[in-house]
């Protein structure tokens, strides 16, 4: 079978069997990978907590398919998978294992379920028939965008290949026609679009992670930076839902949100910004890069085009 077909045929076998698994942030998991699994449960142990096992472990045709999907890798004498499988909006997402440390890692985790309820927020009662996810990663935005509006024509980009190979197994999984295409920010995505929908990577420093590191601004340059390309490619009436993150500097400063504004002023854009989380992320801080930082928060901004 082929590597791809096989991953998509382990989404619907873990959606016949109900698996169900909420992805926590790295330090929950970390703290999970310290204990004992609480109760016999393989699937989640494997698929969830990323952890090793043996072969006698798993159904035999739930490990067929992880080898076919070339997935499996050794830890000792045990497997563990590379991948792992999240339910998040009623949708199976396949994301890296953890920890997912590489430079093309596909990430999700709490700010992906953030994200998804803002789009659906932000978006009711609109009339959508294009949609475009900057940055996809696994498809949480594209596909929560495309949920609401299953007659709209999906366009996923990101600048990573192994992104848009898991995003593209993710969407087909669940029965979603789009289109996948290489690109740096929305180089590639011409539009225009109806709904363009953001969360790109927030986090100071470089990690080398393509999830991850949001550039200078204290990790809010690729947000910018994307919300002034977003702008350009809204059709009039059109839409453009960021979910990202904030250093908010001493003494209360959000420059994010200043420069948003001042990015919107005196163009044909209304923009509603908002926290969402006052503090996330919190173990940053204690880096260099933070040293005149207050906080992280969670922002959802939506630019809507008046013309």
């Amino acid at each position: 079978m082929e590597r791809s077909s096989a991953l998509r045929a382990l989404l619907a076998a873990l959606d016949d069997q109900g698996y169900d698994f909420v992805t926590p942030t790295p330090s929950v998991c970390r703290r999970a990978a310290e204990r004992k699994p609480a109760q016999d449960d393989p699937l989640r142990d494997v698929l969830g907590w990323s952890r090793a096992f043996d072969r006698q472990d798993l159904d035999p045709e739930l490990f067929k398919l992880l080898a076919a999907g070339q997935v499996l890798t050794f830890e000792g004498e045990r497997f563990i998978s590379r991948v792992r499988v999240s339910r998040l909006d009623g949708m199976l997402f396949l994301h890296s294992a953890f920890p997912a440390t590489a430079g093309d890692a596909v990430f999700l985790g709490p700010d992906s379920y953030r994200f998804a309820r803002l789009i659906a927020q932000a978006t009711a009662g609109d009339r959508v028939a294009t949609i475009a996810e900057i940055g996809c990663g696994a498809g949480v935005g594209g596909l929560a965008a495309a949920k609401r509006f299953p007659d709209a024509r999906l366009t996923l980009g990101d600048i990573n290949p192994r992104a848009l190979d898991v995003a593209s197994i993710n969407v087909a999984h669940a029965g979603v026609a789009f289109e996948a295409r290489l690109s740096d920010g929305m180089a590639a995505l011409e539009g225009p679009y109806d709904l363009i929908v953001a969360n790109p990577p927030y986090v100071a420093g470089d990690s080398g992670r393509a999830y991850k590191d949001g550039g200078d601004l204290h990790g809010a340059r690729l947000a910018l930076d994307w919300s002034a390309q977003a702008m350009e490619r809204l059709a009039p009436g059109g839409k453009f839902v960021l979910y990202t993150g904030s250093a908010i500097l001493d003494g209360g400063v959000d420059a994010f949100r200043a420069a948003l504004e001042g990015l919107v002023a005196g163009s044909p854009h209304h923009l509603t910004y908002e926290e969402l989380d006052p503090d996330i992320f919190g173990g940053e801080l204690r880096r260099e890069a933070y040293a005149d930082v207050e906080r992280i928060a969670a922002i959802g901004a939506v630019v809507r085009r008046l013309a």
